[in-house]
């Protein structure tokens, strides 16, 4: 099934911009910040991109989804359910843990949590990053130019608003699919 739908993404004019096999070891315990995230298509290409790099992506998404006929289907594609209307819901313990777990995971987020216009990224990506000892690695999904890929690597250091500064500045608002729905970092 995940051939076919790479199949079908490349299909649809989509360059997926892969590193040469073997030169990004960083990908396969890591996670993956994803910006601008501001239509469901979103997910749609960058689980064809997660595919094609051949790692073992997971991604949190909103347990509204994870409903018939959606819900089976989401949880052998690796997505975790999240309840975001619970502020206690221990999201990072909960990625923290499943790293501690073993080598072959890469958590995937979208720093935005929201596909609406943002001033402030959510802070779970990087403290989940930082206290699993992982890099962040930012990947993108241009809607302008039909290409997904992945900047540098980033390790997190202890000032989150530097890093987020840093990252945020990576992307650009004709990325998004809805560039009204995305805010640059000014």
């Amino acid at each position: 099934m995940k051939r076919i739908w790479i199949a079908i993404v490349k299909l649809f004019g989509w360059c997926l911009l892969l590193p040469a096999k073997g030169e990004r070891p960083e990908l396969k315990r890591c996670v993956f910040a994803v910006a601008p995230h501001t239509a469901v298509s979103d997910f749609l290409v960058g689980a064809a991109y997660l595919w094609q790099l051949d790692v073992n992506g997971r991604i949190f998404i909103k347990k509204e989804f994870f409903r018939w006929p959606l819900g089976g289907l989401l949880r052998r594609l690796g997505a975790i359910p999240i309840d975001r209307g619970n502020r206690h819901n221990d999201m990072v313990g909960t990625a923290v843990r499943e790293f501690a777990k073993g080598d072959g995971l890469a958590i995937v987020i979208t720093p935005e949590a929201t596909r609406k216009p943002v001033r402030r990224w959510k802070r779970g990506f990087w403290e989940i990053a930082r206290q699993a000892g992982v890099p962040i690695v930012p990947a993108y999904i241009d809607f302008s130019r039909k290409e997904v890929g992945i900047f540098d690597a980033f390790q997190p250091t202890d000032d989150y608003e530097a890093d987020v500064q840093y990252i945020r500045s990576l992307y650009r608002k004709e990325m998004a699919k809805r560039p009204d729905q995305f805010i640059e970092l000014n």
